[in-house]
């Protein structure tokens, strides 16, 4: 077993920033780490900056990236908004969506992030015939983070209807499995391996039957599996929901068996203060996505009740109009200060675990997202010397990533011991910039 050993200059240790830190890392782990070291030892790697934890983007729609540039401009709602990202994605092959998803998850990795959960319910070919593999699409996501260098925890999605009461329309029918015990049927067949976890999503209490609900639950309690699911995201469900089953999305969830410690609520937008007890009550996470909430005019969700009540907080890049965990983090703060008017209502510190080490736990990664021994060795490091960040002392770390830094000022990222990007370039995908243009530019013809 070979130990490689890393300098950090400035580490964010959870709780501090610390100069001179070295790791030694083995087989993936970080296998020691010695404070005090001013000066690299030699043979040491040198991470010139301040190393974080790896980030993780707790909420992904790789093909979603498609759309950036595209649907920023002109009027709308979420539901127009809609029908352009379904006409994306009925172009997509087990193939381009493979060569579209490893541009995304390198980019991700430019930015600092080592692990994505990927909210995955484009199943099947166009008009839903089944692909001889019937996981050729989850697989082709898979195969594009390990080309990428990040790790994955692919949150299979059920997605069975078109509304309460209504068959998939013509676009959805490629991610209907036709019913709950199809969908976990087909979501066995599907492997885990080191780089990649298997967790299970409820599209929607909209898009999953109620009495349907109870077999996604179980098959990820059964495996202990994480379990994701869109909510309240659009107060148009809330009222659809309250008219079909006489109660809101979460009390409908709660019913069913969907929330606990190992499910998040992804948005948790437009919630009761009965929702939001029987949310934090039950330990259910909420993933809050702030650059898509306010590209989509969703709203702002009540992160500080949620988190009061019980509820931990992670961050996800959604859509992708922009993939920035430092943004994300960002944004959650600012926006809760627009909305309240006041400021200060999370540490840069508890900002950044969100980014990290909480949403490590909800894909599944517990133990990742921290810089100790034992841990995966997933770190990253931002410049401290860039027009955005220069200037604050060092030991202001925390407060320099969050309210300063960007995923254009990451500098180094490394997963499992691996350095998957050097001085702002990406080791395995040497110009993410044109893997992305060629990816997008097949589905825009």
């Amino acid at each position: 077993m070979t130990t490689r050993t890393y300098w950090l200059e400035h580490a964010w240790l959870g709780t501090r920033t610390e100069p001179g830190v070295a790791l030694d890392v083995a087989d993936g782990r970080i296998t020691a780490l010695r404070t005090g070291a001013d000066t690299p030892p030699p043979g040491a790697e040198v991470l010139r900056g301040l190393t974080l934890p790896g980030l993780a983007n707790a909420h992904s729609h790789a093909f979603h990236r498609a759309l950036r540039g595209v649907v920023q401009v002109g009027s709308g709602t979420f539901w127009t908004w809609r029908e352009v990202m379904y006409s994306v994605a009925d172009r997509l092959t087990p193939d381009t969506y493979h060569a579209l998803a490893r541009a995304v998850y390198a980019e991700m990795a430019l930015a600092g992030i080592t692990c994505v959960g990927e909210f995955h319910y484009l199943h099947h070919a166009p008009g839903g015939t089944r692909y001889a593999d019937p996981n050729a699409m989850g697989e082709a996501l898979i195969e594009a983070a390990a080309e990428a260098g990040i790790r994955i925890t692919l949150l299979d999605t059920a997605y069975l209807s078109a509304g309460f009461g209504e068959p998939p329309n013509h676009h959805q029918l490629r991610f209907s499995d036709g019913d709950a015990e199809q969908w976990a049927a087909r979501c066995s067949l599907l492997k885990e391996r080191d780089h990649a976890r298997i967790g299970a999503a409820v599209h929607s209490v909209r898009a999953v039957p109620a009495g349907q609900l109870g077999t996604v639950a179980g098959w990820a309690a059964e495996r202990r599996a994480p379990l994701h699911v869109h909510l309240s995201e659009q107060t148009a469900e809330n009222d659809a929901c309250l008219a079909a089953h006489g109660r809101t999305p979460a009390r409908l969830l709660a019913d069913h068996g969907v929330l606990g410690p190992r499910t998040t609520g992804v948005h948790n937008t437009h919630l009761t203060d009965a929702d939001i007890a029987l949310i934090g009550g039950s330990g259910t996470g909420t993933c809050m996505c702030p650059t898509t909430e306010r590209d989509l005019a969703d709203g702002i969700g009540p992160a500080v009740a949620l988190e009061r009540a019980g509820s931990p907080l992670s961050l996800g890049s959604d859509s992708h109009a922009v993939i920035d965990l430092l943004e994300e983090a960002r944004a959650m703060e600012l926006d809760e200060r627009l909305r309240s008017r006041t400021r200060g209502h999370w540490t840069a510190a508890a900002l950044l675990r969100a980014a990290s080490g909480t949403g490590h736990g909800a894909l599944g990664w517990d133990g990742a997202g921290i810089l100790e021994t034992g841990a995966p060795a997933d770190f990253t490091t931002i410049a401290l010397d860039t027009v955005r960040t220069a200037g604050p002392p060092a030991r202001l770390g925390a407060e320099t990533a969050v309210f300063a830094a960007g995923a254009a000022d990451v500098r180094h990222t490394v997963v499992a011991g691996r350095t998957v990007v050097r001085d702002g370039a990406h080791t395995l995908v040497p110009d993410v910039p044109a893997a992305l243009a060629d990816a997008i530019g097949a589905l825009h013809g």
